[in-house]
């Protein structure tokens, strides 16, 4: 199951996650998501967990939870919608005669 953690500190990292995550049943992978211009944290990110049970255990216990000085929000992640096309990449709604 993915996890989606959200109101976390810029200081937490993906081994702290781990950490925390890692309390509840075996973590895949645990990733704090980065800026891509600055490098720093955004201030959410995901964990993956094989074992389901264990997965809504550790969304149930620490939702809502204080980490690190914060209340953390924790949820089942959701795919991230499909972006529609736009943009000026050509194509599109040329009449063509």
């Amino acid at each position: 199951m993915n996890i989606f953690i959200s109101n976390l500190t810029y200081a937490i990292t993906d081994g702290d996650l781990q950490d925390l995550f890692g309390e509840y049943g075996d973590v895949d992978s645990a990733k704090i998501i980065m800026d891509r211009e600055t490098r720093k944290s955004r201030g959410f990110g995901f964990v993956e967990m094989s074992d389901n049970d264990a997965a809504k255990k550790a969304i149930e216990e620490l939702d809502r939870a204080e980490y690190d000085g914060r209340v953390i929000n924790v949820k089942e992640a959701t795919p991230r919608p499909e972006r529609q096309g736009g943009g000026n990449r050509g194509g599109g709604n040329r009449r063509r005669f």
